[in-house]
């Protein structure tokens, strides 16, 4: 008879699982990477008061990075980002810019998390 004896082969198990789960909470590294794009996205808005500027926030979920700005009071925040043609308002993407620009600072926070949580797995 042959066969393979894993050993440890259970809690090996319990922790793929475990880290399989832990793996889909995102929250931190999302808000921490949108807090980078934020910053640089505040850099490249347009200042004429800085109200839109000072609108810009960041917050993170299990699965997103998300960058606002705006709100009630700053309602062009969309039209100015975005653009109006039939007001003749130019598109000035700088949430989007900034976050493309600053790709190189919040990759790592992702790249950092993921091994940081791939060391605390047992028998992995």
């Amino acid at each position: 008879m042959t066969g393979i004896e894993v050993k440890g082969a259970r809690q090996l198990q319990a922790t793929m699982r475990s880290a399989g789960k832990g793996l889909t909470d995102f929250t931190t590294p999302n808000r921490d990477a949108a807090d980078i794009a934020a910053r640089a996205s505040a850099a490249l808005a347009p200042v004429r008061s800085g109200r839109l500027q000072r609108t810009i926030r960041a917050s993170g979920s299990r699965t997103a990075a998300i960058i606002r700005a705006g709100n009630s009071t700053v309602p062009y925040a969309p039209p100015i980002h975005w653009g109006w043609p039939g007001r003749n308002i130019i598109p000035q993407p700088f949430l989007s810019d900034g976050a493309q620009d600053s790709e190189g600072r919040w990759i790592p926070v992702y790249e950092d998390y993921v091994d940081e949580y791939l060391h605390t797995i047992e028998g992995a």
